[in-house]
C-alpha cells in the first residue's frame, strides 16, 4: 500500500502491515474551508497518491468514533481550497456518512446511520468521471452501493487517498485496508450490479 502514497500531515503514530494502515490522530486535526464556522484549517492527516484522468478509489475502513466531528474516509485533493472528504463523521451522539466537497469554500452533507455500531466496516468508493465525482458507501459487501452524493469537481490531475481528523480531540483510531485505485466502474448510475 505505501507505493506512491505520501502523507499531508503525517500523524505522529501510524504503520502499515501488508495492505492494512493503521493511524491514531494528532489533536485537533480537521480540513475545512470557511463556511459557517468561519475557519481555515488542512491540518487533517491524508495518506495520497497521484491520479489522473477517470478512476475508480476504494478502501475499508474501521474507527473508534466517539468524540464529536471524529472521522475517516477517502480524499481526492488538488490543494488546500479544492478537495473533497468522503466516509464516517461523528456528529449528535450518532455515526453519518459525511461528504464535504470544497471548491475555494466548504460545503458538508451527512446521511444519519441509526443501528450501525461504531466498529462497523465501512466499504467506500470514489469515482471520478471527466469533471464529476460520484461517491458511494456500504456496510456489506453483499449489499448494493448506496449513492451519497454526485457533484462537479475538477478533472485535473490530483492526490487520491485515506483521511483521517479528530478536531476536538487526539487519538482516534482508525484502520483503512484494501486501498484500491484502478479503473472507473460503469458510468451507469442505477445498475443493480453489487461489485
Amino acid at each position: 500500500m505505501a507505493e506512491r502514497f505520501r502523507w499531508h500531515n503525517e500523524p505522529a503514530l501510524w504503520h502499515v502491515d501488508a495492505d492494512t494502515l493503521f493511524l491514531k490522530t494528532n489533536a485537533k486535526t480537521d480540513f475545512w474551508q470557511e463556511t459557517f464556522y468561519g475557519f481555515h484549517r488542512d491540518s487533517g492527516h491524508a495518506y495520497l497518491r497521484p491520479v489522473s484522468g477517470d478512476f475508480t478509489g476504494s478502501a475499508t475502513i474501521t474507527g473508534a468514533y466517539e468524540t464529536l466531528y471524529d472521522q475517516a474516509g477517502l480524499m481526492l485533493r488538488l490543494d488546500e481550497r479544492n478537495w473533497i472528504k468522503c466516509g464516517i463523521e461523528y456528529t449528535d451522539g450518532l455515526m453519518h456518512f459525511s461528504v464535504v466537497v470544497t471548491r475555494g469554500v466548504s460545503d458538508w452533507s451527512v446521511i444519519p446511520l441509526p443501528g450501525i455500531s461504531p466498529a462497523a466496516q465501512l466499504f467506500v468508493r470514489l469515482t471520478r468521471h471527466d469533471a464529476a465525482v460520484r461517491v458511494q458507501f456500504r456496510f456489506d459487501t453483499h449489499a448494493p452501493w448506496q449513492m451519497a452524493r454526485l457533484c462537479p469537481f475538477s478533472a485535473e490531475d490530483a492526490q487520491f487517498g485515506i483521511t483521517a481528523c479528530s478536531p476536538e480531540r487526539g487519538g482516534l483510531e482508525a484502520t483503512f485496508s484494501d486501498v484500491i485505485v484502478g479503473a472507473p466502474i460503469s458510468r451507469i448510475l442505477h445498475d443493480t450490479d453489487h461489485d
